[in-house]
């Protein structure tokens, strides 16, 4: 149990480390200046729906750290600067404190605290697993996170990924809150986005390539292999988003990977994401920064996506989803 509460927190050192810069595309995404707008910014509602509550705006907190000393305090941070600013925050993977009573504490300490919450488990779990897991942070949804890339080049990995169809099909019958299936940096093909959705998934995490690289941040603990040739592996945050949403109108779609700014936030948003999600840089502003600087940079993010929604003349989310672009470079090569 301790070598796990030790992984967790090198994978927040790694983090940190990793220098790998992969590419999300969403700067392949080309928005035009609307110079009669005839709006106020004052006028402009960023707010949006979730789980059927509303949130300030468009945006999570996505899944960082699961246990681990260093996770304890991270998560104690977070949840309280995203219950102050009105968004909502995912756990990394609750799977540690199944059988580590230890490490329960790093999750038990948002139970009571007035925000959304989101849970997180594997999708080789059970629904007994998943029932734990909901009741430890008295969750309103949970994440099934897919991490086949990290998985295998783990040394302690999975090796076996035969069941996870049947799993997240059992998962999305039997268990009595939302499912959101969700990527972890290698991002959701269309083939995967219409599997899925036949399972009757309808939240979809994409969590493309461009963010947190999980292929390397595992690398970084094994001094016995070398993995650097597969660092680039994975689908663009924005091709996955343009990909999930032309399966369906219907599916929330949750852009994840490599969003670092409030441009990729609406960027991700016009090309067919419900909202957006971050993590690599949220956690570079709180240990880097600290308590204070974090929140106001979630603060600064919806300020600034209230201005460039003034730019394309939104007033809100929904006509913000409405807006016109073009896709040029090397995502237009990818998408034709």
């Amino acid at each position: 149990m301790e070598e796990r509460r030790l992984r967790k927190d090198e994978h927040i050192e790694n983090y940190l480390k990793s220098e790998s810069l992969t590419n999300s595309l969403l700067d392949d995404i080309y928005i035009e200046h609307n110079a009669l707008g005839n709006l106020s910014l004052d006028e402009i509602d960023t707010s949006i729906e979730f789980l059927g509550k509303k949130i300030t705006m468009p945006l999570m907190v996505n899944a960082m750290t699961g246990g681990g000393e260093a996770g304890c305090d991270i998560n104690e941070d977070l949840s309280s600067i995203c219950e102050s600013v009105g968004i909502p925050m995912a756990v990394g993977s609750e799977a540690i404190a199944i059988d580590d009573e230890e490490s329960r504490d790093a999750f038990t300490l948002m139970k009571d605290k007035e925000l959304i919450k989101i849970g997180n488990l594997g999708s080789e779990r059970s629904l007994e697993d998943f029932i734990f897991a909901r009741d430890l942070i008295k969750a309103n949804a949970m994440q099934v996170h897919l991490n086949i890339a990290q998985e295998l080049v783990m040394p302690e990995g999975d090796r076996d990924f035969r069941k996870l169809d049947e799993n997240i099909k059992n998962l999305v019958e039997n268990f009595d809150l939302p499912i959101i299936v969700k990527e972890t940096g290698s991002g959701i093909s269309k083939k995967v986005a219409q599997k899925l959705m036949t399972m009757g998934v309808k939240y979809i995490d994409v969590a493309g390539k461009g963010g947190t690289n999980f292929i390397e941040i595992e690398d970084l603990r094994d001094v016995e292999t070398d993995f650097s040739e597969i660092y680039d592996w994975g689908i663009p945050t924005a091709k996955s988003i343009i990909d999930v949403r032309s399966v369906s109108k219907n599916v929330f779609i949750i852009a994840s990977g490599g969003l670092r700014n409030a441009m990729d936030i609406v960027k991700s948003i016009i090309i067919g994401a419900d909202m957006a999600a971050m993590s690599g840089e949220v956690l570079r502003y709180l240990l880097h920064g600290g308590y204070e600087a974090c929140e106001d940079f979630l603060r600064d993010l919806n300020y600034k996506i209230k201005i460039i929604m003034c730019l394309v003349g939104a007033k809100n989310i929904e006509e913000l989803k409405k807006v016109d672009y073009k896709v040029i470079g090397r995502l237009k090569e990818l998408l034709d």
